[in-house]
């Protein structure tokens, strides 16, 4: 309601609001711009790929236009969205985790509508009237997780206004509760090892191992988790202490003034333990396929269907939210229906490098003209340097682009190689573009789920922005860190 009155309000007062552009708008602009590349932009090729890519053996051939409209298998402008969507088979990176996404998907759809977290928290939090100074820093790290595990980032608008009550009830403002939850799962969703909204869908556009490298990142997850936990610890302490000195102060008493706290509480029942406990088995199960048999799309696709299927018996046998199996079909649908655009962003941009001539090395392509002409600029860069940029590139790219997948869409077929060329593996692009694609996340107001958020408190993005932008600094400085101790430890 709050979002429809802006709107008119928006319009009332003769006024046009910005609206960023929407990732498939900007991924067709992107094609018309590569389309139009194929006429102005030699082609080029890597002559010797034996050993890899390098600059001495490239060379350009004359420029190799696309049409308008191809036929007989030919890719035009106009054919670039289906032969991005049909590319490669269940082992792609394009169709494979195109099905993956959508399964994965479902199956955490199927999770959600049992309630199990919901519950979980609500009964964490119930009849609880004196401070508690673990609890910020313990849903902290339960946030980063379920932004780790499975990308949560929408469902954080719901728990805030579950939080809120019972934050107020202890002592602590809105700033506490958006940055438990909001941060808690940026932090996770950028340090993430299986995050299915980044780190899949760059490491499959890489031709990287789907949820390699996730002993790195585990660490890295937990250190991080670690210094957020600490971060918000210390401002829930101080905030209790001296509530007039929130930013969020007059806010928050104008806010509770019109909405009384909430006495609810919910049980937390036999059946939601059981949903939990399928969560961390099927993760365990994940890591094992992975890790001891090399599982990839299919297999994994499998395993996250049966996790699916276990939380709907579950939810059906101790109606959990009032579920059925008819619920349970339509929570797979509606959880899918929530990464179609994510698939269908990695079949379009897949359809761009086609148009572009393709991404092999060997054959003649704008694509490699372009990452020979970057790659001249960077290559006589430390590898240190190289990959400190390429984190500081993708944070910045995040500003304009919120979208992950559409980022990782976006950036990954030029980044991937272009590591190639400057000394660099391909996990290390990966990790560059995760990190720098989730840290600014916490401040950009192009960010539904964060404007969400800041909605649901009434609490102004300025505020917010004052209040955080510390800890970005932060996580950013971390983040460099991190880059450099993975170049120079040769993280793949």
């Amino acid at each position: 309601m709050a979002e429809d009155t802006s709107n008119k309000a928006g319009a009332s007062d003769g006024k046009r609001r910005f609206s960023p552009p929407d990732t498939f708008l900007i991924l067709f602009w992107v094609a018309l711009l590569a389309w139009l590349a194929t006429y102005i932009v030699p082609a080029g090729q890597f002559t010797d790929t034996e050993n890899g890519v390098s600059l001495e053996s490239f060379e350009t051939l004359g420029r190799q236009p696309a049409t308008l409209f191809g036929t007989g298998g030919e890719t035009g402008f106009l054919n670039l969205f289906f032969d991005g969507l049909v590319s490669g088979g269940p082992y792609s990176a394009t169709v494979g985790l195109m099905a993956f996404l959508l399964i994965i998907g479902g199956a955490f759809g199927i999770i959600m509508r049992t309630g199990a977290m919901e519950a979980g928290l609500k009964a964490l939090l119930a009849e609880r009237e004196t401070p508690a100074d673990w609890l910020p820093p313990l849903l902290f790290v339960l946030f980063s997780l379920g932004g780790a595990i499975f990308g949560m980032s929408e469902e954080t608008i719901v728990f805030v206004m579950i939080l809120l009550p019972a934050f107020q009830r202890v002592g602590y403002d809105s700033l506490t509760v958006i940055a438990t939850v909001y941060v808690g799962t940026q932090v996770g969703f950028a340090t993430s090892w299986m995050n299915p909204f980044s780190v899949v869908v760059a490491q499959g556009i890489a031709d990287v191992p789907v949820l390699s490298g996730a002993g790195f990142r585990i660490i890295m997850w937990a250190v991080f988790t670690a210094v957020g936990a600490a971060w918000i610890w210390r401002y829930a302490r101080a905030v209790q202490r001296a509530p007039e000195a929130s930013r969020a102060h007059a806010s928050d008493a104008a806010f509770h003034a019109g909405n009384p706290i909430s006495s609810e509480t919910t049980t937390f029942a036999t059946g939601h333990v059981l949903i939990i406990a399928i969560i961390v088995l099927g993760i365990a199960w994940v890591a094992w396929g992975v890790g001891v048999h090399q599982y990839y799309f299919p297999e994994l696709g499998a395993q996250f269907l049966t996790m699916g299927l276990a939380a709907a018996l579950v939810g059906r046998v101790f109606r959990l939210n009032g579920m059925d199996f008819n619920a349970a079909a339509q929570a797979f649908q509606h959880g899918a229906m929530q990464l179609v655009p994510a698939a269908l962003i990695v079949g379009i941009a897949k359809g761009v490098v086609i148009l572009l001539g393709g991404d092999d090395p060997s054959e003649p392509s704008v694509l490699n003209t372009a990452l020979a002409s970057i790659a001249s600029l960077t290559s006589n860069l430390p590898e240190p340097v190289a990959g400190v940029s390429m984190f500081l590139s993708q944070a910045t790219i995040n500003l304009f682009v919120v979208s992950g997948s559409g980022q990782a869409a976006l950036t990954m077929p030029l980044m991937a190689p272009l590591a190639d060329l400057s000394g660099l593996n391909r996990q290390s692009a990966v990790l560059a573009f995760q990190l720098g694609d989730g840290f600014t996340n916490i401040i950009v107001p192009a960010s539904a789920p964060l404007i969400g958020c800041l909605a649901a408190a009434k609490l102004s993005w300025t505020i917010w922005a004052a209040f955080v932008w510390r800890f970005l600094a932060l996580l950013i400085l971390l983040g460099m860190a991190t880059m450099l101790v993975a170049v120079l430890t040769g993280f793949s």
